[in-house]
């Protein structure tokens, strides 16, 4: 079962991946999903990002819908 969060981009890095900071401060590790990259939809720094994140891995996630 995966669990959606909403955060925001924190910083950007090389391969479509980012650092989101998460509600209480997280910040977590994520890469574009592939509907994302298909689509060319650009996330910036500073945007309300969704992620999705899988209970085993804390630290990772995949960022789902840019708001």
């Amino acid at each position: 079962k995966k669990v959606e969060l909403k955060g925001e981009v924190f910083e950007s890095l090389p391969s479509a991946t980012f650092k989101v900071r998460l509600g209480d401060e997280r910040i977590i590790f994520c890469h574009l999903s592939g509907k994302m990259r298909l689509h060319h939809i650009k996330v910036m720094v500073g945007d309300q990002v969704i992620l999705e994140m899988t209970p085993y891995d804390e630290g990772k996630g995949r960022i789902i819908q840019r708001l």
